[in-house]
């Protein structure tokens, strides 16, 4: 038997009662974030293969600049390809999710104009469709365990903790940056040069350990630090521990971002249907 849920328009009703709007269009989030994936990989030749390519060739590229080049070291003399691709697993989630999240308003424009259900659905299926690539990506990291023999420790089961700290990480400039999107196009242009240069000021090819203790918590103010250290952590273990005062403030940066998306979202939400 399939349950029905009424809608009452009335003065007020949308705003009191959205959040639980949110549950009961749960079907529609995953019929959203499944057709992202779907469309992600429709007519291309090496399909999901693009989650474990695109990452893979980073890492190697990566390791050739700060490894042979750099000569940049290894926290603990963990093999270098194992700790640079340790950090690009999170940073791709983000990066990732963050790039889709910034577009999703604009990309479903026709439905927005159209029909009425909370458009913080809309994001927060696009981050979700960005874990999919994250599971694929992951596969290669448990091989390089493999061929390294490299056993992980007990951290590893902290490894969930991280990767919603990475989602939340995301989802918070993600909202941010779509609702602004809606007003001001220029964005578009402005996301994908955010997203190479964090690339370069993450500690994804390279250990957080080597910036100098009097600048390290200043760093720390990027809030994938203390996410990449986290997943090395977790990965790694005690040879590249965390920078507890740098990993707090990043928490604390995470959830003012998280705070501000969701309040800026929510103040521009009713405006969206004229401006897309």
């Amino acid at each position: 038997m399939i349950k029905k849920h009424k809608i009452v328009i009335e003065p007020g009703r949308i705003e009191s009662n959205y959040w639980r709007d949110l549950w009961n269009y749960r079907e529609l989030f995953a019929v959203l974030a499944w057709r992202d994936i779907a469309v992600r990989y429709k007519q291309t030749v090496i399909g999901v293969l693009w989650a474990i390519l695109r990452p893979f060739l980073t890492m190697l590229i990566l390791t050739f600049v700060f490894d042979r080049l750099a000569k940049l070291p290894s926290p603990g003399g963990a093999p270098y390809p194992l700790m640079v691709f340790a950090g690009m697993l999170p940073w791709t989630f983000f990066s990732t999710a963050l790039s889709e999240a910034s577009m999703s308003l604009v990309a479903n424009s026709n439905m927005i104009s159209k029909v009425y259900f909370p458009r913080l659905i809309v994001p927060t299926a696009a981050v979700v469709t960005s874990f999919v690539d994250f599971l694929i990506s992951f596969i290669i990291l448990i091989g390089m365990m493999i061929y390294y023999r490299y056993v992980p420790h007990w951290q590893i089961l902290l490894i969930p903790f991280f990767i919603v700290l990475a989602f939340l990480a995301s989802l918070g400039p993600g909202l941010w940056i779509t609702a602004l999107n809606v007003k001001y196009r220029d964005f578009r242009y402005i996301i994908p040069f955010i997203v190479q240069f964090g690339l370069y000021i993450s500690p994804v090819g390279f250990s957080s350990s080597i910036v100098p203790d009097k600048w390290r918590l200043l760093y720390s103010l990027n809030p994938m630090t203390g996410i990449i250290d986290g997943f090395r952590w977790c990965i790694i273990g005690g040879s590249s521990p965390i920078y507890w005062p740098g990993f707090t403030l990043s928490m604390f940066i995470i959830v003012f971002f998280l705070w501000l998306g969701i309040i800026t979202f929510r103040n521009t939400e009713k405006s969206f249907a004229d401006l897309v």
